[in-house]
């Protein structure tokens, strides 16, 4: 499967996620975005979405953010800890969209969210509750990542 894959704001390309996915055998799509100027990285991030079509898109923290706001059709989402609130327009998400958060988040509140959620009159199946803080780098929310996004296609 091939996974396009979109890291927070100062993370860098070819962190634990992403490398997880790889080492479970799916082609990860990780480029990387500009810190500070978000409609460059949702230019980028359009570019590689219509360039290489992936199966599944993940974003993690803002490439929660930049995935919401891209222009991706009925290609499934998996968002870790979004920050929709801090980037972006975006406000809810769409129908294929699974949504990954611990309640101990100290950068974005879990309650951030929770009311995603309830903006986009989603059921709350798609929205998991996983990890012990922001990073989500830990066994458990790996392998939660990694089932939706081989539940998603």
């Amino acid at each position: 499967m091939r996974i396009l894959f979109l890291h927070g704001w100062h993370s860098v390309p070819g962190g634990v996620k992403p490398t997880y996915l790889v080492q479970h055998g799916h082609e990860v799509l990780n480029p990387a975005l500009p810190d500070e100027d978000f409609d460059e990285a949702l230019r980028i991030v359009q570019a590689e979405y219509d360039r290489h079509r992936p199966d599944v898109i993940v974003g993690s923290s803002r490439g929660g953010a930049v995935a919401m706001n891209l222009d991706s059709g009925n290609t499934p989402l998996v968002l870790l800890c979004p920050a929709w609130k801090k980037f972006g327009t975006a406000r809810t998400v769409k129908q294929n969209t699974t949504i990954l958060h611990s309640r101990a988040d100290d950068v974005v509140p879990f309650a951030d969210s929770e009311e995603l959620v309830s903006n986009s009159g989603r059921p709350a199946s798609p929205f998991i509750e996983v990890g012990s803080d922001h990073r989500l780098a830990e066994p458990e929310p790996l392998e939660a990542m990694l089932k939706a996004c081989e539940s998603g296609i």
